[in-house]
């Protein structure tokens, strides 16, 4: 008899790459996949821990699939929290049967094995990394890919060797180890083998690829690497991109290769040197400004994106001003703002002067009521353009889907009137630009 799993990713795409991994594990071992939890054998959260909200939602789906549990199904937490504090997610979810962190997933079967070999009472809740602590080797194994439709995300590495002050991450996932380039190529011509047409880099911080394997400046290499071996790949994408590990030849690189999306994405998080020094960041803001200078410089409609964090401790309202001028100076296509979360085991949940939660919030209406007039003007600026959209789904007479300058989920979208196949690309004029949004006509 065929067992099925169930399966919900929260958290990041490199979050959604694992949980296809798991998927991948699964079926290997014979299970299928089912699409409503009253059908499967086994339910898996695969949770998010980065930050207290997100720690909420992982909690409140565990919690609801317990609700609903019946006689014989087991429910297992995957990823960030039960890597983080397995302890406080066995009190919250009292029907969790088992965890699994970020670290031992591909182990998700023989933890399957032995929880049915002791029986699913709740004195056999099991937590893999407690009774397994060696770390499995991630490297030679899944994740491989994670594909929704004609996008998939390939995770280049895992880990993470930053020290921000503000991040719990270096202590979930440990230090980075990349994948080795050929096996990143044999898992791109698979997806574009089975009709990719979007490839998307991930990585806790895709351009420091291949330190660890002793290669000061591995992405570039890796990249025409790829796009060698994939030459009809139509986009390739860079997510989570560190400014002080852009190089000349990265640059050089995506002027030069039409594949590879004119899209950058730079968590850059402050722009002010003295909070900037307080999270652990690089504090060279005048480099950042000559780099986004030579971006735009040598790739004249490339289009960048980044993330802040309001409320920092410490964070003065002159620091915050100079946040706020930095946005209008620089004008970002895209800006991700977030509330600073103060997170146990940090070296930032114990500074001096925390930010007032209701401060936090009024920083972060004032930035974001910003950026939405900038990317505004940015949208207009793009009327007139043709550009390639690639469809991702349609309804009611209109298509929509995303150009090169919209990254999944995380971005705006291109509406077009008409129904257009999804997975198809197609060229659209673009007529209107709205905050988020394009608007387009099909130009064919």
């Amino acid at each position: 008899m065929t067992r099925h799993f169930y399966i919900v990713s929260l958290g990041c795409p490199k979050s959604v790459v694992d949980a296809e991994g798991i998927g991948q594990v699964l079926r290997v071992q014979g299970y299928e996949r089912a699409d409503r939890p009253e059908n499967a054998d086994v339910l898996i959260v695969n949770t998010c821990g980065f930050i207290a909200s997100a720690r909420e939602e992982s909690i409140a789906a565990l919690r609801d699939l317990a609700a609903h549990k019946r006689r014989g199904q087991i429910l297992i937490a995957a990823g960030c929290l039960p890597e983080r504090d397995d302890v406080a997610l066995n009190v919250a979810v009292p029907r969790l049967d088992g965890a699994i962190g970020t670290r031992h997933w591909t182990e998700i079967a023989a933890l399957l094995e032995q929880l049915r070999a002791h029986g699913r009472q709740r004195a056999d809740y099991i937590h893999w990394r407690a009774a397994h602590p060696e770390v499995t080797s991630l490297v030679a194994s899944l994740p491989r890919i994670a594909a929704p439709g004609a996008s998939a995300y390939v995770k280049i590495a895992d880990g993470c060797d930053a020290p921000c002050a503000f991040c719990t991450i270096p202590s979930i996932k440990g230090p980075r180890v990349s994948k080795p380039v050929a096996q990143v190529i044999r898992e791109a011509q698979e997806l574009v083998a089975q009709g990719v047409k979007e490839l998307i880099l991930i990585a806790q911080d895709t351009t420091a690829y291949g330190r660890d394997l002793g290669q000061q400046d591995g992405l570039p290499d890796l990249i025409e690497g790829i796009l060698t071996a994939v030459p009809d790949l139509p986009w390739l994408r860079l997510l989570y991109s560190y400014p002080q590990h852009i190089t000349s030849r990265l640059v050089d690189v995506m002027a030069a290769r039409e594949q590879l999306c004119h899209y950058l994405d730079m968590p850059l998080q402050h722009s002010h040197p003295q909070v900037l020094r307080r999270m652990r960041r690089a504090p060279d803001i005048a480099g950042v400004r000559r780099l986004i200078a030579t971006l735009r410089q040598r790739i004249p409609d490339i289009a960048l994106r980044t993330t802040f964090i309001v409320g920092y401790p410490g964070e003065t309202e002159q620091e915050f001003a100079h946040l706020l001028d930095f946005m209008r100076e620089i004008a970002f296509d895209k800006v991700g703002v977030f509330t600073y979360s103060r997170e146990a085991g940090t070296p930032a949940a114990t500074l001096p002067d925390q930010v007032p939660d209701e401060l936090k919030e009024e920083r972060f209406r004032r930035a974001m009521e910003l950026q939405q007039g900038i990317s505004l003007a940015r949208n207009k600026a793009q009327v007139g353009r043709t550009l390639p959209v690639l469809i991702e789904g349609q309804g009611d007479g209109i298509s929509v889907g995303r150009s090169y300058r919209d990254a999944p989920v995380i971005d705006g979208m291109v509406i077009i009137p008409g129904a257009v196949p999804p997975g198809e690309i197609v060229p659209a004029q673009i007529v209107q630009g709205l905050e988020y949004d394009l608007v387009g006509e099909l130009a064919m």
